[in-house]
């Protein structure tokens, strides 16, 4: 007996359970609905698609990489402790490095969408629900190419070693790598995770977000009576201030406060021509 697209659609709309379970669930039960539903839900996946629509705050975010890619990983879950069982990390592991298999393009939705081992990545997270009894959502993918350059990690409250809280990435260039440079990316990726900037300087902050600080500021001044013949001083004051908390290379750097990370930088431009291409940062909230 043929098993109908419309059927399967049906089952999928009444259960939330993937397309391929659907299909074989149905072809246990020769095509009936009612009892598809049983069998799925005897099965603990009917079970799982009610668990998908509660919320899903916590989690783990992960890191894996090749010569030519890195990627950065978000899976979500309800609670901590489901976070850091072992059923949920060694899954998190399988959907990174599918990953870091697939085109650097492809964004978060796509991605589950994409078959590994005849079933749509979508349905091993049906999957995982039910197995945890809880809900797992992928929260973020994040893929990057290397392009020659250089990449540096650290993980922040680890589970494992690719696996915690945040984890904080920097994309570099040195025209020679030895313990020390990478000793110093490590060290920046630090700064990233404790301090979470904006931007890399302030020509990459939003616009909009630039202009929302100014009105605050500005009307802060205002208010407090200060005379209108310096108020744009102060804001430019005000402004600068804000702009060494929010960009990365105008922070101070957290191993030496003395100077800022773009001065930490430029120390090491002689010797190894280091540059920052990018970071990135991705955290569990």
């Amino acid at each position: 007996m043929s098993t109908g697209i419309n059927l399967i659609k049906e089952l999928r709309e009444k259960t939330g359970v993937g397309f391929l379970d659907c299909k074989i669930a149905l072809k246990e039960n020769n095509n009936n609905i009612e009892a598809s539903i049983d069998y799925l839900r005897k099965k603990g996946l009917a079970k799982a698609s009610k668990k998908s629509s509660r919320e899903a705050n916590e989690g783990a975010v992960s890191v894996y990489n090749n010569k030519n890619k890195t990627v950065l990983l978000k899976v979500n879950s309800e609670t901590d402790f489901a976070a850091k069982n072992d059923v949920f990390l060694n899954f998190v592991d399988e959907i990174g490095n599918i990953a870091i298999k697939i085109d650097s393009n492809i964004d978060k939705d796509k991605f589950l969408d994409q078959t590994y081992e005849n079933k749509k990545i979508s349905d091993r997270f049906t999957e995982i629900i039910s197995k945890i009894g809880e809900n797992i959502l992928l929260g973020d993918l994040i893929i990057l190419e290397h392009k020659g350059a250089n990449i540096a990690y650290y993980v922040h409250n680890a589970y494992r070693s690719n696996s915690g809280k945040i984890i904080s990435l920097v994309h570099y260039s040195s025209k020679k790598l030895d313990s020390y440079i990478e000793k110093f990316s490590k060290s920046v990726c630090m700064h990233i995770a404790a301090t979470k900037p904006e931007a890399i300087d302030i020509n990459d902050l939003d616009p909009t977000f630039i202009e929302r600080e100014k009105n605050v500021q500005r009307e802060s001044i205002i208010s407090s009576g200060k005379p209108d013949k310096i108020l744009e001083k102060i804001l430019e004051g005000k402004m600068n201030k804000f702009y060494s908390e929010v960009t990365l290379l105008n922070q101070s750097y957290i191993i030496n406060p003395d100077q800022t990370v773009r001065e930490a930088i430029n120390q090491l431009s002689k010797d190894y021509s280091y540059r920052l291409i990018s970071y990135k940062l991705i955290l569990v909230n």
